[in-house]
């Protein structure tokens, strides 16, 4: 339902429409690869997770 409403506002014809969402989520993945998730990964540390083996 939103990303009717969404469709709904972006102007011109289906094919401008879907360039425009195209364009814009490729922003968005960009800032988050490049700007977003190397800004946190020194928070998170993926790489400091330890599983321990159950008790036999």
């Amino acid at each position: 339902m939103m990303y009717a409403a969404l469709w709904r506002i972006l102007p011109g014809p289906w094919w401008v429409r879907l360039i425009i969402v195209l364009v814009a989520v490729a922003a968005i993945l960009y800032g988050l690869f490049f700007y977003v998730f190397p800004w946190v990964s020194p928070i998170i540390s993926p790489g400091d997770v330890t599983i321990e083996s159950p008790a036999s």
